[in-house]
Order: structure tokens, then C-alpha cells, then sequence
């Protein structure tokens, strides 16, 4: 797909990414914004994004992010990035639905493929990895370039998950080259903790349960917990894996209350569950190593029935 030859056609340009935007949708956005902003003339170019996390408030143009959909305004092109399904949109889809041409451009193997025109690389670490590969190496700004630098950091877990390959590795250095400082990006975006979101991690690693002899480990928070601490759920980012690393884990579960009876489910493998499958069964969706879904019941509902999908694959592993 050639993507600026779309955008050249297009007067008006909106870029939007999924719902509780992470690390990498929030770099593909606006790494994607700043490149158009520094290399084309006289387009209107608006990017949405829900909401973005303080840690990523160094990025260049944060302040110029939409959490609110123009609804008076109907674009040429509407890019999406990151994003599996229509739905994940959020408050944009109308915006989707109502723009002249849509593109979609991801990693996710899961991606129902929505728009007019899709590029989905499923081997990609990473959608800023994807977006480095239409984006002319000269033309990128140290601004442009820490942005996508953010992105496969944030999707490849610092570069220790199964997903980097040494396509990402080159694609990293060349965006270092850039100026990008990598201790700057990883520890102000990736390691650094409140307080608070420090008091979480301790808490939900104090209340962790270990299932099918220590294969499983989960934790579940509250919408009262969120409450207690004035939390949001981006100050949960980073517990997952912590759980993940576990020894003697195969699979992390994260639990988040989103209101009765209804929770967040995000889950990490080790390498031998597939947890995009077991997401896939309740609606969501993700990587192998990565994914997450939307369930109803109580905390020991969801449990029952996640715990029952691993220890079936574990089993088939076995054989």
C-alpha cells in the first residue's frame, strides 16, 4: 500500500487509534501526525486519541490530541492505527464511518480487516514498526522518531518479548540515529512509577493467587481499589508483566472491574498457551503472547472459565 500517495489525495486527514490508547497506539498516532504536520502542505490533519497517559507527555504534539470527536467534520481520510475492529474505535467510529476513504494499519493477527483498505503485518512487533516501513528515513524528525521509538518499546516489553525479531532491532537503531535518547524514552515512559501506581503494584502482587500448581497466577482489582488509590487504569500498566515473570508461570491474568459483574481480562503467556485464541473465545482478541478481552460473571467466573481454556492447551502441548 502506497500511504502517501492516499494522503496527498486528501485535504482533510484524521488519525485515531483504539480505546485506553497504550504505548504503541499512542506512538503510531502521533509519530504518524508529526511526519504529516513536518512533510505535507495545506491539509487539515486532526488526531483523537481517548486519553494519553501522563508518562507519554513528553511526546511532541500530546496537547494537540482530540479526546472528543468533531462531529461537524467529515474527512477526505481517516487512518487507523492499532486498532483490531471497528468497535475498539470508540467515539471516532462515526468519524470512520462518515470519512470519503478509510485505511487501517496494524499488527494484531486478530484485525477483522474494516477498512476500505487494510495493511496488517502480523509479524511486526509493533504498529510504529509497521509505520516505519512507509515513512521515508530521511524525512524523520528526532520528534517523529521518539514517538515511534515509544511505540516498540512499550509492544515489545524493552525488546525482551518474542515478538522482536531483527527487523525490529534495525528499525530501533535507525530511529536512535535520529537523536532519540532510548534511556530517556524507556525509563520516563516504561519504568518510571508514582507513588501510587507503585502502592497498586505492590498490592496486587500481595494479593496474587497461583492456579494449576503454579502455572497460572492472577490478581483482580476493584473498581473500589481504583477509588482508594485515585487510580486510572494506565497506572496498571506494567503489573501484568510483573506477574508474568513469575517462576514457574505460564500465563498472568489480570483482572480490572469495570462495573458490575463486568471486567477487563489482560493476559501475558510465557510461550506454550496461545492467549490470543482464549481472548478470541470471549470477543477480544491480541497477539499469542499478548491479549485481552471484555468479560461478564464474577472474578471467580472468569477464572473458572479462563483457567479451564489454559490447562486445556497446556494438556494439547504436552501430548
Amino acid at each position: 500500500m502506497e500511504l502517501m500517495r492516499f494522503v496527498n489525495e486528501a485535504n482533510s486527514i484524521a488519525i485515531a487509534g483504539h480505546v485506553r490508547p497504550d504505548g504503541d497506539c499512542v506512538g503510531s498516532c502521533l509519530g504518524l501526525y508529526n511526519y504529516l504536520l513536518e512533510n505535507t502542505k495545506d491539509k487539515q490533519i486532526d488526531v483523537y486519541l481517548e486519553s494519553v497517559p501522563a508518562a507519554f507527555s513528553f511526546l511532541k504534539n500530546t496537547n494537540c490530541a482530540f479526546s472528543e470527536a468533531k462531529t461537524e467534520t467529515s474527512y477526505d481520510l481517516f487512518i487507523a492505527l492499532d486498532c483490531g475492529s471497528r468497535d475498539r474505535l470508540g467515539f471516532t467510529e462515526e468519524l470512520f464511518l462518515s470519512a470519503k476513504y478509510t485505511i487501517n494499519i496494524d499488527h494484531h493477527i486478530s484485525n477483522t480487516m474494516f477498512a476500505e483498505q487494510n495493511h496488517v503485518e502480523g509479524e511486526a512487533s509493533s504498529t510504529c514498526e509497521v509505520l516505519c516501513g512507509f515513512f521515508e528515513g530521511s524525512c524523520i524528525s528526532k520528534e517523529t522518531a521518539e514517538c515511534l521509538y515509544l511505540g516498540i518499546v512499550h509492544d515489545t516489553g524493552v525488546f525482551k518479548h518474542s515478538n522482536t525479531s531483527r527487523k525490529t532491532m534495525d528499525v530501533a537503531g535507525s530511529l536512535l540515529e535520529k537523536g532519540v535518547s532510548a534511556s530517556k524514552v524507556i525509563d520516563d515512559s516504561f519504568y518510571r512509577k508514582t507513588y501510587m501506581q507503585n502502592q497498586i503494584l505492590g498490592r496486587c502482587l500481595l494479593e496474587s493467587i497461583l492456579l494449576l500448581d503454579g502455572k497460572i497466577i492472577f490478581s483482580a482489582v476493584s473498581q473500589k481499589m481504583m477509588e482508594l488509590y485515585g487510580a486510572v487504569p494506565a497506572d496498571l500498566d506494567g503489573i501484568i508483566d510483573q506477574l508474568r515473570v513469575t517462576e514457574g508461570v505460564e500465563v498472568a491474568i489480570l483482572v480490572r472491574e469495570e462495573g458490575l459483574q463486568n471486567h477487563k481480562i489482560s493476559m501475558r503467556s510465557n510461550g506454550k498457551v496461545d492467549v490470543s485464541k482464549i481472548c478470541g473465545l470471549f470477543g477480544g482478541g491480541g497477539h499469542k503472547m499478548a491479549a485481552g478481552c471484555m468479560m461478564t460473571g464474577s472474578v471467580h467466573d472468569v477464572i473458572n472459565n479462563l483457567s479451564g481454556q489454559i490447562e486445556h492447551q497446556l494438556a494439547d502441548y504436552l501430548k
